[in-house]
């Protein structure tokens, strides 16, 4: 299944290393040695080396994906949203800085490495983080969800857009559906 190139990106091959230009950037993705690539018109057609090996499928489905993200990603970019729930938890961004009022002592300063742009929405509970690196994308939006992850009586934390957090019962609920089983008066 070949890579379709679109319009305005640049795609060049040179000793085992794809390099895509475009206009959300430059990405660049060493192959496999088991896998060849070459450029085809307007689409990448990528080959196993079938004669190196049994595990070969399984690296040139990993290796035309990367270079289908790569393609995507400096074409068009990627994103992900993150959503901050509770009470006064708040994101405010100032150039690659995040800086998040999460329930602690202090605030929580986080920095975003190069190629990764950060914004927080008005209402600054709404965190988006976007690049043309589909991986540094997803790592750094798994970094920041790290700093509170949902919480699962409440559900307060940093969660992705659109992720359910199951509700655990409470000491409470817990206690009255054992049927007043409990602690001795």
């Amino acid at each position: 299944m070949p890579v379709v190139i679109p319009k305005g990106v640049q795609v060049a091959i040179a000793a085992g290393a794809i390099t895509a230009k475009g206009p959300k950037g430059e990405l660049k993705e060493i192959l496999n040695p088991a896998v060849k690539a070459e450029i085809k018109g307007e689409r990448i057609c990528l080959t196993a080396d079938l004669e190196s090996g049994r595990k070969v499928s399984a690296v040139y489905g990993t290796s035309r994906a990367r270079v289908q993200n790569m393609v995507l990603g400096v074409s068009t970019g990627f994103s992900k949203v993150l959503d901050i729930v509770g009470l006064g938890f708040r994101a405010e961004v100032a150039g690659q800085k995040l800086t998040l009022a999460l329930g602690k002592s202090h605030p929580v300063i986080f920095e975003a490495p190069k190629g990764v742009a950060l914004s927080v929405d008005p209402k600054r509970t709404q965190i988006t983080v976007s690049g043309s690196s589909k991986e540094l994308v997803g790592e750094i939006a798994a970094k920041i969800r790290e700093l509170r992850k949902p919480e699962p009586y409440k559900g307060t934390g940093i969660r992705y857009q659109g992720e359910h957090v199951r509700k655990k019962a409470g000491k409470t609920a817990a206690g009255a559906s054992a049927g007043g089983v409990g602690a001795k008066k």
